[in-house]
């Protein structure tokens, strides 16, 4: 193989998931997360953006209807990140789920950025993010330093 390295502008822009009920996740990504529905397919598909693009994330039950999440240590997404564009952003959304007592099933600063990780309803792993100017980045020998300290969610609800 050669050394042949992906453009550096690009992005990764969309994903798709299978879910076991479609209008429970609607709710999730939409309802409490602030997606908006920008097309569906009768009761099987529904497609999601922020800020108006065609979509940003693809919900289905063409194979999952009903079905049980998969298995935790099975091969498969491990979370799906979603970049907030500003710290208040983020602050913003964990409010919206303690408010709706949603389960927040973890939290970081990793220096690069704040996360904030939670399950959808299909068990599917969430991380909601917002990055750190890269001015503000740590690096060691040419690499990005990296962390995983404690968020201080207190902090980060102050901004509101």
């Amino acid at each position: 193989m050669d050394n042949y390295l992906i453009p550096p502008k690009t992005r990764i822009g969309h994903i798709h998931l299978k879910v076991s009920d479609l209008q429970r996740s609607i709710y999730f990504y939409c309802d409490l997360l602030g997606f908006e529905v920008m097309n569906t397919f009768g009761d099987s598909a529904a497609f999601l953006s922020a800020g108006g693009y065609h979509h940003h994330i693809g919900l289905n039950t063409w194979y999952s209807k009903n079905r049980s999440p998969a298995p935790e240590q099975a091969p498969g997404l491990y979370h799906t990140a979603i970049l907030y564009p500003e710290q208040r952003d983020l602050a913003v959304a964990l409010n919206r789920l303690i408010l709706a007592e949603y389960p927040i099933t973890g939290s970081s600063d990793h220096g690069v950025s704040q996360a904030i990780y939670l399950d959808d309803p299909d068990g599917n792993g969430v991380e909601l993010y917002w990055d750190r100017p890269e001015k503000e980045w740590q690096f060691e020998d040419g690499k990005i330093v990296m962390d995983n300290r404690p968020l201080h969610l207190e902090d980060l609800l102050s901004l509101l």
